[in-house]
């Protein structure tokens, strides 16, 4: 809740907002709220948010599935 609030008080409303909000951008975002945010990673953030706009709630559920910490690693990855 409170980084979907940085979010919204930066103008992303909509997941298809989100969507096209470059990690670089979401970065700044939570760089600039401070080092509470810092740990969060939005490198994914964009894609589910697409797959969310779009209404692909399957293909969502199987990149989550496969999502750590909210990262995209694959089995073996460290």
């Amino acid at each position: 809740p409170k980084i979907a609030q940085l979010l919204k008080d930066d103008g992303i409303l909509t997941f298809a907002q989100l969507a096209d909000t470059s990690v670089e951008r979401l970065e700044a975002i939570l760089h600039a709220a401070g080092p509470n945010f810092r740990l969060a990673d939005p490198a994914t953030w964009p894609e589910q948010a697409r797959l969310a706009a779009d209404g692909k709630w399957d293909a969502l559920r199987v990149l989550q599935d496969r999502l750590i910490g909210g990262q995209n690693r694959r089995h073996g990855d460290l």
